[in-house]
């Protein structure tokens, strides 16, 4: 296959994996913690190819000196890293997480722990964790498989990873270190370089029109002036990772199921 034949055929999950990789460009030797198969693959795509002192682990205490096919063991340890090791990270800045969102507002504030009323809540979810301390002391983003208006909501019911409204309304001691990078849905990605640091719609996957991701989102979206660009392309060599070293199994396609770009 060329590699005009082989772009031709991206699939939206291959898009996907790449834009997560792009959340871990240029970040040094810290710890990428992805959360979710698409942002794992992005992770082992950025460190094999432009994030190379990226810090990988197996998803519990050891550091990886390889990078393997997802649901693949590493045959190469680095070092070791237990659990107080690994606070110490976050705690200093030296880590970047995905972490995923079952609701995200306008400023980045993302819920993970109730929907509804907190004292009466619908649904019981996963708990604050650790997304307080993510967002405040390293840079946190986030991957979204389904953007839906149930998930890009105009009000947070529980704030668990803190957006920039509230960090700004929290003082110096909560802004210092908060970073919320990006978002990536299925439909785009999202940054909130905007002055009051509201989402903004930087890129749409090929395929996605603007008015669907504007319909999928429950509050007013910041749209570029002159038009929104596509999300970057992977190149032949990335397409071949992706398919031949990283994701050969296509677990890829369970989180995002193909659809044409």
């Amino acid at each position: 296959m060329t590699a005009d034949a082989a772009t031709a055929t991206v699939t939206r999950a291959e898009y996907c994996v790449t834009a997560c990789a792009e959340v871990w460009r240029g970040a040094g030797e810290v710890l990428a913690s992805p959360m979710g198969t698409v942002p794992a693959l992005g992770a082992r795509l950025a460190k094999l190819t432009f994030s190379p002192g990226l810090l990988l682990t197996d998803g519990e205490a050891l550091l990886m000196d390889d990078v393997p096919a997802a649901g693949s063991p590493s045959a190469v340890t680095e070092g070791w890293l237990p659990y107080r090791r690994h606070l110490a990270l976050a705690a200093t800045g030296r880590r970047h997480v995905m972490m995923g969102a079952s609701q995200i507002d306008r400023y980045g504030n993302q819920n993970i722990s109730c929907i509804g009323d907190w004292e009466r809540p619908s649904r019981q979810l996963l708990g604050v964790r650790g997304a307080p301390v993510n967002t405040l002391n390293h840079p946190t983003s986030y991957w979204v498989p389904k953007h839906s208006p149930r998930t890009f909501v105009e009000r947070v019911d529980m704030v668990c990873g803190v957006g920039y409204d509230r960090a700004a309304a929290a003082g110096p001691s909560a802004t210092r270190y908060h970073r919320v990078a990006e978002v990536v849905s299925d439909l785009g990605v999202f940054d909130f370089e905007t002055p009051d640091h509201s989402m903004r719609l930087r890129s749409l996957h090929p395929g996605v029109r603007l008015g669907d991701v504007l319909a999928a989102t429950g509050f007013a979206l910041r749209v570029p002036d002159g038009g929104v660009p596509c999300t970057r392309e992977p190149d032949a060599a990335e397409l071949r990772l992706i398919r031949e070293v990283i994701d050969p199994r296509g677990l890829r396609d369970r989180e995002v199921p193909p659809c044409g770009p």
